[in-house]
């Protein structure tokens, strides 16, 4: 027996560890688990409030089930720290969403302990139905757990998900991980309860379920009920919404009591024979008083302070592309009563915040769902509104079919400002704005345009809210902006021009987003080797400036088209146009530099860039390259 103060957590390496572990040890190593999270973060930043609220749970977990044969799947994965310091990264956390380090989601190439990976909401239980069906035709996996946060259970996928898995009827489980609200008041009384309820050796897990509220004394009984009607939106006695699909539902039960989730999960992994949601309660942040303090419980954060709490600042040397809009947004609002917009779950995220807090009527937070919100600005454009839909361009793809078919195909003018394009930094390839051009611009009706700086991008604001003819986009990067002066109000670009930057006349480069930065260093370096060079912004995807485009192929040796998107994008649109126009002649090389076709794992942005070949020197060589004149002198 180790003596009591030894760290119980130095004896675990994998999960099969803690199998010999009494209960209270497994408590002792909760504790000591949740400061090696807190201590780990405040060194690379992350997602420490959502990871803190589930220490107890993951200890259970981990306990109880046999992993990596049962599956674990966490939904986005954000809450994964635990995990990851359970599952034999403990001593690689320090690399936690650094560049080579591990991933600040789930990732199957991770570790065989991360069976599905995530980091977009709302996919654990269709993934936990499909491992369920695959241990049932005889492949080798035992049992599949989705862990599913209140508000990604509130995506419509969550549901088809939980509708498909009720229907089918197979052993599986679903934790509802509920952070909204807490049954802390009464929680001695009701452990007392509980815990002697679930560790009842006798009885049907249906029984068990069914019985949990009649167990309790009056008051506590009452808190029970009111806490299941919260989550399940049942007030009558006939059974809660999980038990119409088809699961058994059992809860709410104390995320934080080690002891009554220990019981309860005990119980259910020995009796269910069916689905299985279990509704736990959690609270954000827990066991770390800053965070706990904090209004968005310390939901992502820069590195910090463990004592104070207090994070890290960088100093910025402009806005930020989010601030500019949301500032630039609010500014037109004041003006025109019938701007709205709409936001799924990001507020603060797409900026949007600074027009709830002088319109809070006029911005509608849809909660994580993508599709709706596409359509719910459908409607209200439908309806004689101008809805702005600000969502990240990852994001963006869950919605595309109500794009096409509510938006698009209905010629209906939304604005859609598309934050987080091209690459992100720590969150990696899941968070990537990559597709966005493409996807978009393949559409009939669809203008697309992307900021070369900030104030281009208040211009675009301008313009997406002067468009009614139909549907508009916008993209602009993660970060801060160049530093260039912002106008107070932006005006309407002409739909379908380009900008000239620069006249030069052996080398064009046309540069399409936020890129143009790159594009200016790349032109000093191709100058002071002798070259002349055009800097283009083309502002537009659709409709292309065919004029600007015949222009620069008519006049220069070498077009190259740069852009922060993927192959099939700008670059591809240009090449249509070109070779339709019969311009791809002896005269004219062109070269499309886009991302690479590969996702691109979390790094700071400008490695990534260069993982990418997209920097200054790449645009420069390649130029070279394409004009036939030998390497790039160094300058």
């Amino acid at each position: 027996m180790s003596r009591p103060n030894t760290p119980v957590l130095d004896r675990v390496s994998e999960p099969s560890d803690m199998k010999s572990l009494s209960d209270a040890q497994l408590g002792q190593l909760a504790d000591e688990l949740r400061c090696e999270v807190i201590n780990a973060v405040a060194q690379t930043g992350g997602h420490l409030g959502s990871s803190l609220g589930v220490v107890e749970l993951t200890v259970a977990l981990h306990a109880v089930f046999d992993t990596p044969r049962d599956k674990i799947i966490w939904d986005v994965g954000h809450q994964c720290y635990p995990h990851k310091v359970l599952t034999g990264r403990r001593a690689r956390m320090p690399t936690l969403r650094q560049e080579g380090g591990l991933s600040g989601f789930t990732k199957r190439s991770e570790s065989e302990f991360d069976p599905f990976g995530a980091a977009h909401s709302s996919t654990s239980i269709s993934a936990a139905l499909g491992f369920t069906v695959a241990r049932d035709m005889g492949q080798p996996t035992g049992d599949a757990v989705a862990v599913i946060g209140d508000g990604s259970i509130s995506a419509g996928m969550a549901y088809e998900a939980l509708n498909n898995a009720g229907a089918e009827g197979r052993r599986m489980f679903v934790i509802l991980n509920d952070n909204e609200m807490s049954i802390a008041p009464p929680v001695g009384a009701m452990s007392k309860y509980l815990s002697g309820l679930y560790a009842s050796p006798f009885g049907e897990l249906h029984t068990m379920a069914k019985g949990f509220e009649t167990a309790l004394p009056g008051p506590l009984r009452d808190h029970a009920r009111r806490a299941r009607q919260l989550v399940t939106g049942v007030t009558g006695g006939n059974g809660t919404m999980f038990e119409e699909l088809g699961f058994q539902y059992i809860g709410p039960i104390d995320g934080h009591d080690l002891t009554q989730v220990l019981s309860v999960l005990r119980a259910a992994h020995t009796r269910a024979t069916g689905p299985v949601l279990i509704h736990c309660c959690t609270v954000k942040g827990k066991g770390y008083a800053p965070a706990e303090a904090s209004a968005d419980k310390y939901h992502g954060v820069a590195k910090f302070d463990v004592t104070s709490g207090t994070q890290a600042k960088k100093r910025a040397n402009a806005p930020s592309y989010t601030k500019v809009f949301g500032t630039a947004l609010t500014k037109h609002a004041e003006t025109d009563s019938k701007i709205v917009a709409v936001t799924a779950a990001m507020p603060s995220g797409t900026g949007l915040d600074i027009l709830a807090d002088r319109f809070p009527a006029r911005v509608f937070d849809v909660g994580i769902a993508e599709q709706h919100g596409v359509t719910f600005a459908a409607g209200l454009a439908a309806g004689g509104l101008r809805p702005f839909c600000a969502i990240y361009s990852t994001f963006l793809q869950r919605g595309y079919d109500q794009i096409v078919h509510d938006v698009a195909l209905q010629n209906l003018p939304v604005r859609f400002a598309i934050d987080r394009a091209g690459l992100v930094g720590a969150d990696g390839a899941t968070h990537a704005g990559a597709f966005d051009v493409g996807y978009l611009s393949a559409l009939p009706n669809m203008t697309v345009m992307a900021a070369a700086d900030e104030a281009e991008l208040v211009h675009m604001v301008a313009t997406a809210a002067a468009h009614d003819s139909g549907p508009i986009a916008f993209r602009y990067p993660r970060g801060e902006g160049e530093g260039v002066e912002i106008p107070d109000m932006g005006e309407a670009l002409e739909i379908g021009k380009g900008r000239i930057i620069q006249d030069g006349s052996d080398i064009a480069i046309l540069s399409f987003g936020a890129h143009l930065g790159e594009g200016r260093r790349a032109a000093k370096m191709l100058e002071a080797n002798g070259i002349s060079v055009t800097i283009a912004d083309a502002r537009f995807a659709k409709p292309l400036d065919h004029a600007l485009i015949r222009q620069l192929a008519k006049s220069h040796r070498v077009l190259l088209t740069v852009e922060q998107g993927a192959q099939g994008g700008f670059g591809a649109m240009v090449l249509h146009y070109l070779a339709n126009e019969g311009l791809l002649d002896g005269h004219l090389a062109v070269r499309t530099m886009t991302l690479p076709d590969r996702f691109i794992d979390q790094a700071a942005p400008d490695a990534m860039y260069a993982d990418a070949g997209l920097k200054a020197t790449d645009i420069a060589a390649s130029a070279m390259q394409a004009a036939g004149l030998g390497t790039l002198l160094e300058v």
